[in-house]
């Protein structure tokens, strides 16, 4: 099959793997003419926070905002510190953000852009958000909350919330699913999930997915390893009545 230029390419949750990352882009090759997007969470957990940071806002590319951005911004977002948003937020690996910055502290302009981020984008056949929607409420009732925070209700969806359109989402752990192994992504009812967890020692893949010629390519962040492979092959297929609501 002749391969198809002018790609549409979305890029997991990076969560720190700045390394990571650059190998996967060097893989993908995007082209001027190439649109990429990010789902969010390109902080947090990993060692290079700062650095992907850095790269993603001077680059051309698009960015959503994660739940680990959102988190972010609730600890500094008005200029004040919130300890009770500080202490979760480091908790959930906002450590490694911090210390990736250095003495100096997290850029101001850095927290000026991640405040720009949307919570979602419509490219017309396809949908990106960073965790999903609520399958109840309609969507311009729903809040940063939904969009970036939701997991078990989205996931037990048994009609696509849009007609004629693919969610494409990060934020949950692809093998924390039913019958994901790791490394792969998952599929649900008009949704796919390509966060297939960088930063965690159970998988270690960081994924980028290129919607126009439906191929997945993904680095390993701990082994160096590369691989792509169509997205039918790389893909698992998640039942809504498998998926146990997490407390």
């Amino acid at each position: 099959m002749r391969k198809i230029t002018n790609r549409r390419i979305v890029i997991g949750d990076v969560h720190g793997h700045y390394d990571g990352l650059i190998a996967l882009l060097d893989a993908i090759a995007p082209g001027s003419d190439d649109q990429v997007y990010f789902v969010g969470d390109l902080i947090d957990r990993g060692p290079k926070s700062a650095q992907v940071v850095k790269f993603v806002r001077e680059s051309p590319y698009h960015c959503l905002l994660g739940n680990h951005e959102q988190m972010l911004l609730d600890v500094v977002g008005d200029g004040e510190v919130n300890g009770a948003a500080l202490q979760g937020w480091l908790y959930s690996g906002g450590n490694s953000t911090v210390n990736s910055y250095g003495d100096g502290g997290i850029l101001e302009e850095d927290i000026d852009w991640i405040a720009t981020l949307p919570t979602y984008l419509d490219l017309g056949d396809i949908w990106l958000v960073h965790a999903g929607v609520h399958p109840q409420i309609p969507l311009e009732k729903q809040t940063a909350d939904e969009f970036c925070w939701i997991r078990d209700e989205f996931h037990r969806m048994r009609q696509p919330y849009f007609r004629n359109k693919l969610i494409i989402t990060g934020h949950t752990i692809t093998f924390t699913l039913p019958g994901v192994a790791p490394g792969q992504l998952a599929q649900g009812n008009g949704w796919l999930d390509i966060d297939t967890g960088a930063y965690h020692q159970k998988s270690g893949w960081l994924t980028g997915l290129d919607v126009t010629n439906r191929l997945v390519y993904q680095v390993n962040v701990s082994r160096r390893r590369v691989r792509k492979m169509r997205l039918e092959e790389a893909v698992a297929r998640v039942e809504p009545s498998q998926v146990v609501k997490r407390r």
